[in-house]
């Protein structure tokens, strides 16, 4: 744990502000939700939720199964991180937060095609051997809670409709199994 020296009090209310630069340094918006844990020694910690990252295991047997079907490389994130690999390195990319383009495709909850862009989005930030060719979200009660990706070493692959279906009804299991 690192220390960063602000201080806060608690208000009449219970309430403590988490700073500007930490909420942005963290993505940390407003509405987000955060997780919070106790220890021993009177340390309390938050932590963003991520619904995704709860069904990681699940998540990694989607990713392996579209890979296995499809025979491209899948990748499967929340909002913040990468939560399952499959068809790639997973010492790259799992567990790594995602770039600020890969952030704003999720946000944008709509599907992303790369379609030969020049442009380049990188999946996490400094890491350009892949790219995603078409991300489509999870979508649950309405809020992008992650995204499920098809990566491509050059941009030049295309995506079929029975990808982009296959990628859709994927993203809507994982959603569904936030109800379970």
């Amino acid at each position: 744990m690192k220390a960063t020296g602000i201080v806060r009090r608690i208000d009449d209310l219970g309430r403590v502000v988490i700073p500007k630069e930490i909420r942005r340094t963290m993505r940390i918006r407003e509405g987000d939700p955060l997780e919070i844990y106790t220890d021993r020694n009177g340390e309390v910690i938050f932590k963003k939720y991520s619904p995704i990252s709860e069904l990681s295991a699940f998540a990694a047997q989607t990713a392996i199964a579209l890979n296995n079907t499809i025979g491209k490389p899948v990748i499967i994130s929340d909002k913040d991180t990468i939560v399952a690999v499959s068809g790639i390195s997973k010492k790259d990319l799992l567990d790594r937060q995602l770039s600020e383009n890969m952030d704003e495709i999720i946000k944008s909850n709509k599907v992303y095609k790369n379609e030969g862009n020049n442009h380049t989005v990188n999946f996490v930030d400094g890491y350009e051997k892949f790219s995603p060719n078409l991300c489509v979200p999870i979508s649950y009660e309405g809020d992008s809670i992650g995204s499920i990706c098809i990566a491509t070493k050059d941009g030049k692959d295309s995506i079929s409709p029975e990808e982009e279906k296959l990628c859709t009804l994927a993203s809507q299991i994982l959603a569904n199994q936030m109800e379970v």
